[in-house]
């Protein structure tokens, strides 16, 4: 092999081994910082449960009227530690309502882009049923772009409700320049990995207690302030540890 050619070889292999190297330490470094929030996150939640029980019940029943829950994890993500007390229920109930109406209005999109991109092939195939693979390939490339924009309006959702709860404002919510800044803070995969990992240990937990017959889901239902609890501290850490 030429001289030449043997340097840019070489060139390549050192090249490779680096970004493996880095890639390899930003893995290690993420998944060092998410067993840490989630421990950390889950300590918030157990410790503020344990022992208080007059407390757990009345989130017990603040999950059932949901807004009430959704407005408690508003109280946690404005850093309140240690955990709050279930208390000011009209307070909680206008962030939990309001909470509810941001994800409604972050939702828009998304319908509007499944109706776009996957409408099409959903049409075609029901006009022209021969027409198979033209209608899956319309409607596969359709879900392919659900799931990615998907991902990244629920990324920016996420820390769009924390900036909510942190300025106590509605338009907060929807301050995408100070949010967008706050996310490459963070770093979009770091978010997008933190929350996926979350994702996947919170729906393995429910998982398993859900095989359980009946007192599973009993189980799931006593656990849920917990489980939301430790959603809202989670999140909160992500964006103070940014």
């Amino acid at each position: 092999m030429p001289e030449k050619h043997q340097n840019q070889h070489n060139f390549f292999i050192v090249a490779y081994d680096i970004i493996l190297l880095r890639i390899f330490n930003v893995l290690m470094e993420e998944t060092m910082n998410i067993g840490s929030n989630l421990s950390s996150s889950f300590a918030y939640a157990k410790d503020g449960l344990v022992g208080h029980w007059v407390r757990w019940i009345l989130l017990l029943i603040s999950c059932i009227i949901f807004p009430l829950i959704l407005g408690y994890q508003i109280r946690i993500m404005r850093g309140e530690d240690p955990a709050p007390e279930a208390n000011n229920w009209v307070k909680m109930l206008v962030d939990g309502i309001l909470y509810i109406i941001i994800g409604i209005i972050y939702a828009i999109p998304l319908i509007i882009i499944a109706m776009v991109t996957m409408g099409p092939g959903v049409f075609s195939l029901m006009t022209n049923p021969s027409a198979v693979a033209t209608g899956l390939g319309a409607l596969g490339i359709g879900i392919i772009i659900f799931i990615i924009v998907g991902i990244i309006i629920s990324l920016i959702e996420t820390i769009a409700i924390v900036n909510f709860a942190r300025n106590e404002k509605f338009g907060a919510a929807f301050a995408f320049g100070d949010i967008i800044a706050k996310i490459k803070e963070i770093g979009w995969l770091s978010l997008f990995l933190q929350i996926l990992v979350y994702g996947i240990v919170i729906s393995i937990i429910q998982f398993v207690l859900m095989l359980i017959p009946i007192v599973g889901m009993l189980i799931l239902f006593i656990l849920s302030p917990l489980f939301s609890m430790w959603y809202a501290k989670f999140v909160c850490n992500i964006y103070d540890n940014a």
